[in-house]
Parts: C-alpha cells; sequence; structure tokens
C-alpha cells in the first residue's frame, strides 16, 4: 500500500492497459469485525477500484466497487462477496466463511474452530472468517476488491496513484484473515 507518481517514458507509448484492485476486506473474529480494504486510485478519479467490506458477525463482506472516467476504455467489476459464517451447532464444529476472491485469485479460506486464513498479497481477495464452535458461530469472510482492467490511449506525461492496504483481521482469541493488500500493473505498448 503506498502512494506515487507514475510518469510515461519517452518516447511516449502508443498507450498503456492498467490492471488493478484494491485492498480485500479482513474476516471477521470472535470478537471483532474485520476491517475494510483501501481504494486503490490511478489517475487520482480517473481508475478506481475500491476496497472491499471486512466481515461482521456472521454476515460476510460485500464486494467493492470499481469505475472507468472519461477517457479510458475496457472493464471495471465490482468484487465478490466473502462467504457467511454459519450458526452455531451443538453437533459440530463449524468453519468460517471463506474470503470473496478478486480476478488475481489469492482469497483465504477457512478452518474448523480455528483463525481464519489471510489472503495473498497483493490479490486484493477478503480473508477467511474465523472457525466456529459447538458453542460459537462462525465468522464471515471479508470481500473482494473491486477490480479495473483498462486501455488509456494517448497517456498524459503523469498518474497520481494510490494502491489500498489490506483489510485488518477480525479480533479474539480466534482471529479472522487479513484481507490482500491492493496492486496495480501498468504495461506500456509501442509501435
Amino acid at each position: 500500500s503506498s502512494t506515487g507518481t507514475y510518469t510515461r517514458p519517452s518516447p511516449a507509448p502508443l498507450y498503456i492497459r492498467v490492471r488493478m484492485v484494491g485492498g480485500g476486506g479482513g474476516g471477521q473474529g470472535l470478537t471483532g469485525a474485520g476491517g475494510a480494504g483501501g481504494n486503490t486510485t490511478f489517475g487520482t478519479t480517473l481508475l478506481a477500484a475500491n476496497g472491499g467490506a471486512g466481515g461482521a458477525s456472521s454476515n460476510s463482506g460485500i464486494g467493492g466497487s470499481a469505475s472507468l472516467g472519461t477517457g479510458p476504455i475496457g472493464t471495471a467489476l465490482s468484487g465478490g462477496a466473502g462467504g457467511g459464517g454459519a450458526g452455531g451447532s451443538n453437533a459440530s464444529l463449524i468453519g468460517g466463511g471463506v474470503g470473496g476472491s478478486s480476478p488475481f485469485g489469492g482469497a483465504g479460506g477457512n478452518i474448523l474452530s480455528g483463525s481464519g486464513i489471510s489472503a495473498i498479497t497483493n490479490s486484493g481477495s477478503g480473508g477467511g472468517g474465523y472457525g466456529g464452535t459447538t458453542t460459537n458461530a462462525a465468522g464471515g469472510g471479508g470481500g473482494a476488491s473491486g477490480f479495473v482492467d483498462a486501455i488509456i490511449s494517448s497517456p498524459s506525461s503523469t498518474y497520481a496513484y494510490a494502491v489500498g492496504a489490506a483489510g485488518t483481521a477480525g479480533t479474539g482469541t480466534q482471529t479472522g484473515g487479513t484481507g490482500g493488500s491492493g496492486y496495480i500493473e501498468v504495461t506500456e505498448y509501442y509501435q
């Protein structure tokens, strides 16, 4: 997670392709909700991939939105929601909700009666929720970030960017999994 400036090289490329995700939401812990992922932007508001929501109680985190400003062409997709946690049972242990997955993969998984598994770094996917017991409901997984895949023709000389931070893990003796941090990839195309 960072901020900076992309500077167009010389000679200038004909166009650039930008693929990016924000931070994934963290999974629910036994005593606390997961944190939301941070937003990833390119060109301030030109391209935006917003972070996923954290898992809360037995509810899953919703996926983040995404948008293309005027000029770029491509795809802007909302992220997938995390899996919901199940209620307590007198019969068995319960796995927490899995994190939502971005197009880069790497979502956090679940485990029976234990802490949620964190998403892969730079994936923008959600962390897994904690596993429930025979008396405690399992936690919900974090939502995945929105995703952008865009072409910018005749790119400007500079673009400010920000990469979204990972959503924090929900707290407790059984924690949620941390979300995956954001990611930006810029590919330059020449004649």
